[in-house]
C-alpha cells in the first residue's frame, strides 16, 4: 500500500509563527567576519590555498579552503584552550551574528532575554577530527598519562553547540545535527521549526567544521573526489566543463533567527524571512548522488511548499554545486525539473571557498540572506564565460555580480551530502522596512 502524501501546506502550518533573520556571522577562507565574506564573494576572490604543513607532505592533493587567521588568538586564552578548531570558528561566527542582531555580547541576560527561550542549532559532520588523532598519537608515543582529559569533550561533534551555549548563557537547547554535507542547512531548518511552534523565540543556527586534516584529505583523495589542480588554478570549478572534483574546506556560518513578533517588539532590523525548508533522502548510494536528481527535486518542492511558495516565486538559487561531475548534473536536472526550463539565476560559492562540509549550508545561507538583502547576486568563479558545461542548462551568474531580478521573492539555498542527504532552505525577501 502506498503511503499518504504530505499534508497540504495550509494544514501543516496552522498556528505557526513567522520566522525572520536578524543577525549574520561567518568565519570562512575569505576571512573572519561577514564583511570579509561578502566583499570577497562580490570581488570574485578565491580563499583556496596550498597546504604547506609537514603533515600534508606526500599527499596526492594539498590544496584546501582554510581560514587564514589563527582564531585561537581572537578568543580569551582560557576559553580557546578548551575549544577545538571547529568550536572556535563556531563561537566567533555565533557571537558576530548575536551582536549583528543588536544583542549584548555578554549573552542572554545582559540582552534582556530569558535564557530558556533561546536555542542553538549546529550542523557538523565531525567537528574537528584532529583532537582525537592527536590524542591517539600521544597515547601510542608517550602512554596514557600523556592524553589530555579534555580529549573526549573536545572531540565530540556537539562541542560547538555546547561552547556557543556557554559563551552566551543559552539554556533553552543546544542541538547538533549530523547529516553529512547537508548538516548546516538542516540545523537551520530545525531551528526554524523550533521557533515556529513556540519552543523558543530566538535561535542561533548554522554550521561549523574543521576537517582539513591529513587523514581526511587522504581519504577524499582515495575516493577520487578531490580536484587535483593547484591553488592558483581555481581548482574548484562549479558547473564548468572541466570540473574535476571538490576542494575540502573549513569555517562556520550562523543566522540569528527569531519569531517576527519578537523581532518587531524590540525594533530589530530584519534581513529576510526564513520561510521554509525541505528534506529528502536519495536511498541510492553511500557516497554518489542519484543521477536522476529525484531526491534533490523532492527536497526543493518540499521547501517551496513549506514556504507557501511556488516555482514562479523563486528569484535566485544558491547551489550546492561541489564541482563534481555527477553532483552538478544531478542538481541542475533537479532545478530544471522543479523550476522549469528557464530557472532563476544560480550562483555557486565553492569556487571561492571550497566545500566547507557541515559548515557549507550555514555559510551559504548567510550569503543567500545577503543576496536578498542587498539585491545583488555574487558571481560563480571557476566557471568563466564560455566554460560552462553545456549539459548544465542553468542561468549561472559568472564574471561579475548581477542585480537580483525584481520579480519573485524567494531564494533557495541547497545542500546535499554523502549518503543521499538533501536539505533546501527557502528565504523570502523582506516585505517591510526593518
Amino acid at each position: 500500500m502506498r503511503s499518504e502524501p504530505d499534508a497540504p501546506e495550509h494544514l501543516s502550518r496552522v498556528g505557526a509563527r513567522r520566522v525572520v533573520v536578524t543577525g549574520l556571522g561567518a568565519v570562512t577562507p575569505l576571512g573572519v567576519g561577514v564583511p570579509d565574506l561578502w566583499r570577497g564573494l562580490l570581488e570574485g576572490r578565491c580563499g583556496i590555498r596550498e597546504l604547506t604543513g609537514e603533515e600534508f607532505a606526500g599527499l596526492p592533493v594539498r590544496v584546501a579552503g582554510t581560514v587564514p587567521v589563527d582564531t585561537a588568538g581572537l578568543l580569551p586564552r582560557p576559553q580557546a584552550r578548551r575549544m577545538n578548531r571547529s568550536a572556535q570558528f563556531g563561537v566567533l561566527a555565533a557571537r558576530e551574528a548575536w551582536r549583528d542582531a543588536g544583542f549584548d555580547g555578554s549573552g542572554t541576560e545582559a540582552s534582556g532575554l530569558s535564557p530558556e527561550r533561546v536555542g542553538v542549532s549546529v550542523g557538523a559532520i565531525l567537528g574537528d577530527a584532529s583532537v582525537l588523532v592527536g590524542g591517539d598519537r600521544r597515547l601510542r608515543e608517550q602512554g596514557p598519562r600523556a592524553v589530555s582529559p579534555l580529549t573526549t569533550p573536545m572531540t565530540v561533534p556537539s562541542q560547538t553547540a555546547s561552547q556557543i551555549s556557554l559563551a552566551l548563557r543559552i539554556t533553552g537547547e543546544a542541538r547538533t545535527v549530523t547529516s553529512a554535507c547537508a548538516s548546516g542547512t538542516e540545523a537551520i531548518g530545525q531551528a526554524i521549526d523550533r521557533i515556529r511552534y513556540g519552543h523558543v523565540d530566538v535561535a542561533l543556527a548554522g554550521g561549523a567544521e574543521a576537517v582539513v586534516t591529513p587523514a581526511i584529505m587522504a581519504s577524499f583523495a582515495a575516493m577520487r573526489a578531490l580536484s587535483t589542480r593547484a591553488a592558483g588554478e581555481l581548482p574548484s570549478r562549479p558547473f564548468a566543463r572541466d570540473r574535476d572534483g571538490f576542494v575540502n574546506g573549513e569555517g562556520a556560518g550562523f543566522l540569528l533567527l527569531e519569531s517576527e513578533e519578537h523581532a518587531r517588539a524590540r525594533g530589530a532590523r530584519v534581513y529576510c524571512e526564513a520561510a521554509g525548508w525541505g528534506l529528502s533522502a536519495d536511498a541510492h548510494h553511500m557516497a554518489a548522488p542519484d543521477p536522476s536528481g529525484t531526491g534533490v527535486a523532492l527536497a526543493i518542492r518540499r521547501a517551496l511548499r513549506d514556504a507557501g511558495g511556488h516555482p514562479a516565486d523563486v528569484v535566485h538559487v544558491n547551489a550546492h554545486a561541489t564541482a563534481t561531475i555527477d553532483g552538478d548534473l544531478a542538481e541542475a536536472g533537479a532545478l530544471r525539473a522543479v523550476l522549469g526550463t528557464t530557472p532563476a539565476p544560480v550562483t555557486a560559492l565553492k569556487g571561492h571557498l571550497g566545500h566547507l562540509q557541515g559548515a557549507a549550508g550555514g555559510v551559504e545561507a548567510v550569503a543567500t540572506v545577503l543576496t536578498l538583502h542587498h539585491g545583488t547576486i555574487p558571481p560563480t568563479i571557476g566557471c568563466a564565460n564560455g566554460d560552462q558545461d553545456e549539459a548544465i542548462d542553468l542561468d549561472v551568474v559568472r564574471g561579475t555580480p548581477r542585480p537580483l531580478p525584481d520579480h519573485g521573492d524567494l531564494a533557495l539555498s541547497n545542500s546535499f551530502g554523502f549518503g543521499g542527504h538533501n536539505a533546501v532552505l527557502a528565504l523570502r525577501r523582506e516585505r517591510f522596512a526593518g
